[in-house]
């Protein structure tokens, strides 16, 4: 949507940004009162219909905090108020987000078809729910400090994470619109904020964009035509890169167009394929989301208060609410009941290498590595039934990318390159398919995009002297200087450049791949 309309993004952005800075000179109030209006402007732009959806639950939800802390402040608050809030704030979210789901599923169980019509899924709907409903626990836990109506709006509307997160916190956000600061502009923030924008911009428009191609037609076929060996890693690797470029450049983009404002957005993508095993995949993917599973859903059930079989069970019951609150259907349900697999695994494989006295290998050791590589192919694996539109497509690339299919490459290979041709050929290698420029692309988008991905360093790490976001910090890896921006005018032209490229793309570009989501 966003850059379906990105004529539209391009009025909005300045006359949002001058119009902030120049209402504050009359009132901080009256400037986070423009913000939030233009958010909902901005919200109204893909449907305006869906403004009073928002309106409504911002109401609700703000009416249901207040109450919640009063009640709180004299020792009286009753759970039923909390579990009633959230019953109707999941009822919303589930009826347009489930309801054609499961009234299948059911008409599947009995033999027999309900028709309610398509639902259309509002725009930003699973994140501002999770927003809010998080609100309402902090609310009855005593941790909320600040309800002003105002500042209350512009939290859950804030424009640059309504659409695709992320996912907000009350106690990271609200307290930065009291401060003044905010409120002034400074050349360093348009600075920080710009560069940003353009690295994500890039990231979307070139990277995720450009290797898109390669992925779309093996899951379009691959419930009917088996693909190869070849062709199944090809294009599995290929939506595995597609699908980290979008949402890092969607998450960078964020931050960076918050950063105009002063206004900080938490971290939200941490180089997650950098990850030695899949609890530290999950501290670097959708980093909000991990944490709110972890504090509102995780340890709701019990964390690990109740013994060990207990404490897999709520893991696999956390990440299969993750798989759905990703979608509706029934790959997603998989694909989180298979990472809360490989969760029950990695904890207790460490679990047993205390019992052992394992040591922690080094980040450069060969066991490290091999940890690396073997916590990436399992993730490949995930993405497959992540993207897979039915179980049918997913089993079929998983089968070829085992070798249970024929390992064949075009034949072009076999008519440039004779001599390797006869010696795969004595392996068992058929020169069976066409489209051999198409390979050879396809080599060259996953060559740069795995470069990338494992060795370059991410935005936060470039632009880690300037903390570009809430949580910068936690960042693993060390950054040479050479690659730490500075506001010369050398970077200026390396951003120019790339900020360019990005814009120059935009006439192949499509959604962000987490607006479905």
């Amino acid at each position: 949507m966003l850059f379906n309309s990105y004529p539209f993004l391009l009025i909005f952005l300045p006359v949002t940004l001058v119009g902030f800075f120049r209402i504050a000179r009359g009132g901080h109030r009256l400037a986070a009162m423009w913000l939030a209006f233009s958010s909902l402007v901005f919200y109204a732009w893909w449907n305006p219909i869906y403004v009073t959806l928002l309106a409504a639950s911002i109401a609700f939800n703000y009416m249901m905090g207040v109450q919640i802390t009063r009640r709180h402040s004299i020792g009286t608050a009753p759970k039923f108020l909390l579990t009633m809030s959230i019953a109707v704030d999941l009822a919303v979210l589930g009826y347009f987000k489930y309801a054609n789901f499961f009234v299948d599923a059911i008409g599947t169980v009995v033999s027999s078809h309900y028709d309610i019509g398509r639902i259309v899924l509002p725009l930003g709907i699973s994140f501002y729910t999770f927003t809010q409903i998080a609100f309402l626990v902090d609310a009855y836990r005593g941790k909320v400090r600040d309800l002003n109506p105002v500042h209350y709006t512009l939290f859950v509307t804030y424009f640059p994470h309504l659409i695709a997160g992320p996912i907000l916190h009350h106690s990271e956000m609200m307290p930065q619109f009291r401060q003044t600061s905010v409120y002034r502009a400074h050349a360093e923030n348009f600075a920080v904020g710009l560069t940003i924008f353009a690295i994500g911009l890039f990231k979307k428009t070139v990277l995720a964009d450009g290797i898109a191609p390669f992925a779309g037609p093996l899951f379009a076929t691959a419930a009917t035509t088996p693909p190869s060996f070849v062709d199944a890693w090809g294009g599995a690797l290929a939506y595995t890169c597609q699908l980290y470029f979008d949402f890092s450049g969607y998450s960078d983009m964020a931050i960076g167009i918050s950063r105009l404002f002063g206004i900080q957005l938490p971290l939200n993508f941490d180089s997650p394929y950098k990850a030695v095993n899949i609890i530290e995949f999950w501290r670097r993917w959708h980093m909000t989301l991990s944490r709110f599973l972890r504090d509102y859903v995780y340890f709701a059930f019990g964390g690990s208060r109740h013994g060990v079989p207990r404490r897999y069970v709520n893991l696999l019951a956390t990440m299969l609410i993750g798989g759905l609150w990703h979608g509706a259907g029934w790959t997603f349900i998989a694909w989180g009941a298979l990472h809360g697999i490989y969760l029950v695994i990695n904890h207790a494989w460490n679990a047993i290498k205390q019992v052992l006295a394992i040591g922690q290998s080094s980040s450069r050791s060969l066991g490290a590595r091999a940890a690396h590589l073997f916590t990436f192919v399992a993730v490949v694996c995930g993405w497959v039934l992540f993207r897979s539109p039915d179980f049918g497509t997913a089993v079929s690339i998983l089968r070829a990318m085992l070798g249970l299919t024929e390992f064949a490459l075009p034949a072009a290979v076999a008519d440039h390159f004779p001599a390797l041709a006869l010696l795969l050929g004595s392996m068992g290698v058929k020169f069976s398919l066409g489209g051999g420029s198409q390979l050879l692309r396809m080599v060259c988008w996953l060559a740069i995009s795995l470069t990338i991905v494992f060795i370059a360093p991410n935005t936060q790490q470039i632009m880690e002297k300037y903390r570009p976001g809430i949580g910068t910090e936690t960042s693993r890896e060390a950054t040479a200087a050479m690659w730490q921006w500075r506001p010369t005018i050398g970077w200026a032209i390396v951003c120019a450049i790339v900020g360019g490229c990005g814009v120059l793309s935009l006439h192949r570009v499509s959604e962000f791949l987490y607006y479905q989501f």
